[in-house]
């Protein structure tokens, strides 16, 4: 996985600098976000490193499956991709491209950990709350997992703030043994 992360940040810089500089980071957002889906189908996935299959025909199918999804400047990122054998690292370039993306923009990324289902009303609160903490937009993104028997545990950038039930169980069973 960290092969693979290293192989896509050359690619993924590339472009962000490109659609910086072109002023259109949404489109090219899209537009990864497109070939990631079109990469990750079960059938392409076979034809990624087929001897049989040659880049070029790799790529013409890539285009041909997006149609009028990608612009000139991306079509010919994917052909570059499937001359350079790097189709596969798409998922990776796009998520790199997207971590730039909201750096540039202002955002950070949180995930936000529940025991339960949050409400917009609970998430916007603690939306908020995080946003006057860090003083910059917050892109939340939330997951359920009942095992942290109550609580949320909230990660953003290499901050981690750990409310949950579990987490303070174990704090309080670490405090016991010492």
């Amino acid at each position: 996985m960290a092969e693979a992360v290293t192989v896509a940040r050359p690619y993924a810089e590339a472009v962000y600098k490109l659609a910086v500089a072109k002023n259109n980071l949404t489109e090219w957002s899209s537009m990864l976000q497109d070939a990631t889906v079109i990469s990750q189908h079960e059938q392409v996935k076979a034809l990624i490193g087929n001897p049989v299959v040659s880049a070029k025909q790799l790529g013409e199918l890539l285009l041909e499956i997006g149609k009028s999804r990608f612009n000139q400047e991306g079509r010919n990122f994917l052909l570059m991709l499937a001359e350079n054998n790097r189709v596969n690292v798409l998922p990776q370039i796009s998520q790199l491209f997207e971590h730039l993306k909201s750096q540039h923009e202002g955002v950070l990324e949180a995930i936000i950990v529940s025991a339960f289902e949050i409400n917009s009303g609970q998430l916007k609160k603690l939306v908020a709350s995080l946003e006057h903490k860090f003083n910059r937009k917050i892109d939340a993104k939330v997951q359920v997992n009942p095992e942290l028997i109550g609580g949320v545990i909230v990660e953003v950038g290499d901050e981690i703030f750990d409310a949950s039930i579990r987490g303070k169980l174990q704090a309080m069973a670490s405090a016991l043994k010492s």
